[in-house]
């Protein structure tokens, strides 16, 4: 009984995801834009630690990636020169080169995924000054080339095996600026049906909105009288049978974020792609730690590194893609003029300037 009620189809804090489906995205057309996916995501994605008020996750993040989530929330702060992975004021032992070098590791398996990595600074209240330098540095270390930091919404194809940045920085450009999004965020929960309510407005107006723009829908939230586990249990359910009703159609949601969601949720986000995604998710009873469920490295044609000299897949080194057909353009102005990084700027970048 206790395992039941720690796993079901929409709900899972058990350690290991029920599913496998680490590539679903491989047989989707390179020509899709990411504004016209329906992507699964969790919401502060290493917040492991700090107890029930403050843990939003079971899985480790190789699992979540084999899982399918292709969207990842993590929030830093600055410390001894390092950007450390927290929530609020608890360390989650981990750090963000570490969360760069393993999700570009399970991108070199994993040639076809692409995987979408909001960097926000967590309190910035308390913000000290270098943040936005040391986040340049990092994706300038870590990423060798794979790591998306324009404006531009990236086509599937133009994305594939790198990790596509969402930022809000005000002051520099090293990725999608997070306010051109569409995002429904009520992380206040005061009460679980209004919560839930807001959600489900804004996954139709995903499905049925504007194809350019990407549309962010946390399912998430945390409050005075509840918790990040509570409100998962409350609406993750709720959310499995609004999709569930669509079922075998190709919806786009969009970006659905979740805490502790369960592979029936997982699967069904990742199916309303259509068939070409579906065919990719398999039952998984014990999923591996890892990202793979093969060894790579051994005669595969897999590369067990991410390093620019054992994956032939990515772009040359240091070299940003071409821009994406459609551009989404602002929708609010910053209150100071965004300077694009010279690193991540390519001819024909779109530069940002005070309306």
């Amino acid at each position: 009984m206790e395992a039941r009620c720690r796993r079901s189809a929409a709900f899972d804090c058990m350690p290991q995801p029920a599913a496998c489906c680490p590539d679903w995205m491989a047989g989707l057309p390179d020509a899709l834009p990411l504004s016209r996916l329906s992507i699964p995501g969790t919401h502060d994605s290493l917040s492991l630690f700090g107890g029930r008020r403050l843990r939003c996750q079971s899985w480790g993040l190789e699992a979540q990636l084999a899982s399918g989530i292709r969207f990842l929330d993590v929030r830093c702060k600055l410390a001894r020169g390092e950007l450390h992975v927290y929530h609020l004021c608890t360390f989650q032992r981990a750090s963000l080169r570490g969360v760069l070098r393993r999700t570009l590791r399970f991108l070199c398996a994993h040639p076809g995924e692409a995987v979408l990595m909001r960097i926000k600074e967590e309190l910035p209240i308390f913000s000290r000054p270098g943040f936005a330098a040391q986040l340049h540095r990092c994706l300038l270390e870590e990423g060798r080339g794979r790591v998306w930091c324009r404006e531009e919404v990236p086509t599937l194809g133009q994305a594939r095996g790198k990790i596509v940045v969402l930022e809000a920085l005000a002051q520099e450009v090293l990725g999608i600026p997070y306010e051109q999004l569409s995002i429904s965020d009520a992380w206040n929960v005061l009460s679980l049906e209004r919560k839930w309510a807001r959600a489900r407005r804004h996954l139709e107006r995903a499905a049925g909105g504007d194809p350019t723009t990407m549309h962010l829908t946390f399912c998430s939230g945390n409050g005075l009288f509840t918790c990040p586990e509570e409100v998962a249990r409350f609406v993750n359910p709720r959310c499995y049978q609004h999709l569930r009703r669509r079922r075998g159609r190709p919806v786009r949601w969009g970006v659905v974020i979740m805490d502790f969601p369960g592979a029936g949720l997982l699967r069904l986000i990742v199916e309303s792609n259509g068939p070409l995604a579906s065919g990719h998710t398999t039952a998984a009873p014990s999923t591996p730690a890892g990202p793979s469920r093969r060894p790579h490295g051994r005669g595969d044609g897999r590369c067990s590194r991410h390093s620019s000299a054992h994956c032939p897949h990515q772009c040359p080194s240091r070299r940003m893609l071409l821009p994406a057909p459609r551009i989404c353009r602002r929708t609010s102005a910053p209150v100071k003029q965004k300077r694009v990084s010279s690193t991540c700027w390519a001819p024909g970048s779109l530069r940002v300037t005070t309306v």
